[in-house]
């Protein structure tokens, strides 16, 4: 994968993570279903994690 391809991916996964989080906190706080939201949350951890992992090398 070129480095553009790479950067396209880390970009959409960003977008997850934004996606993620909004979702989370709006159904934590509509009290409609908290475990879904905090999931969400801990899968929008999850996700921020690897794409550091990915950009880490691309920092130097």
């Amino acid at each position: 994968m070129g480095s553009g391809t790479i950067g396209a991916v880390l970009s959409i996964a960003m977008l997850a993570v934004f996606a993620l989080v909004a979702g989370g906190i709006w159904l934590i706080a509509k009290k409609a279903d908290r475990k879904r939201g905090v999931l969400m949350l801990v899968m929008a951890v999850v996700l921020l994690g690897n794409v550091l992992i990915l950009a880490w090398p691309a920092a130097r």
